[in-house]
């Protein structure tokens, strides 16, 4: 059956998983969970047990899987994290489809969710094909205005390449980057996380294995959500 989905991250079923009253249990969750990790069980192993133990559904446990972390990449999170007034006048490097897509859920009122390293997480899933919804262009240039807005000098996406639609995505972006006169790059390589990582520069994600082992990184998704979407649909799981 083909996508025909309009908006990003909205989910029927998400008014019944997140309540007012399951919420305190999913952060009760999160915490085991992160526990857990922090003394080497296994994450598929810790994941079952805990939403066994809660009776959770599988956009809950996904919740669960997405906002934990272990004590250890907490603390790397925290040391190697960068603040707005610190990277004025610098490069910084996108995690593509993660900062695209938080931005298109908060937007089309999909849930957000904060999770143990501070960033904020989305329920989306694109599994193989990226597909524009209607709030894509609005997001592209939030994101844009928002890079502009903190002093950054240029920007670098990278988008996976297996990920059909990727190549429109990249032209996209970069015709509103030249409408705009940013200065943007993009590039398709077939895994971002370890490129980003490798390159040493600043990065923008919200991927617990990108930030905890980039060499620097700057929380954008979090901070356009702070000041330019404070409606959001945001759920802190933080413990």
């Amino acid at each position: 059956m083909p996508d025909k989905r309009k908006h990003r991250g909205q989910h029927p079923a998400d008014k019944q998983l997140f309540t007012e009253k399951s919420i305190p249990l999913l952060r009760t969750a999160v915490q085991d969970f992160s526990w857990l990790l922090s003394r080497g069980y296994a994450p598929n192993a810790s994941l079952k047990l805990v939403g066994d133990k809660f009776r959770f559904k599988e956009r809950q446990r996904m919740a669960i899987r997405r906002c934990g972390c272990d004590e250890a990449s907490v603390r790397k999170i925290e040391a190697r994290q960068c603040q707005a007034a610190e990277i004025k006048g610098r490069h910084i490097q996108l995690d593509g489809f993660n900062v695209l897509i938080i931005v298109e859920s908060a937007l089309s009122g999909g849930l957000i969710l904060k999770g143990m390293d501070h960033c904020y997480k989305d329920l989306a899933s694109i599994h193989s094909t990226y597909r524009r919804v209607e709030e894509t262009a609005t997001a592209i240039e939030l994101i844009g205005k928002s890079m502009q807005s903190l002093g950054l000098a240029s920007a670098k996406w990278y988008l996976d390449q297996p990920v059909s639609n990727s190549g429109r995505l990249k032209v996209m972006l970069l015709e509103v980057a030249a409408k705009k006169g940013w200065n943007w790059e993009v590039e398709l390589v077939y895994n971002p996380d370890t490129t980003l990582i490798a390159n040493g520069e600043l990065v923008a994600s919200s991927d617990n294995f990108v930030i905890q082992e980039a060499t620097a990184w700057f929380n954008l998704t979090g901070w356009i959500i702070d000041h330019h979407l404070p409606e959001s649909r945001v759920i802190n799981l933080r413990p």
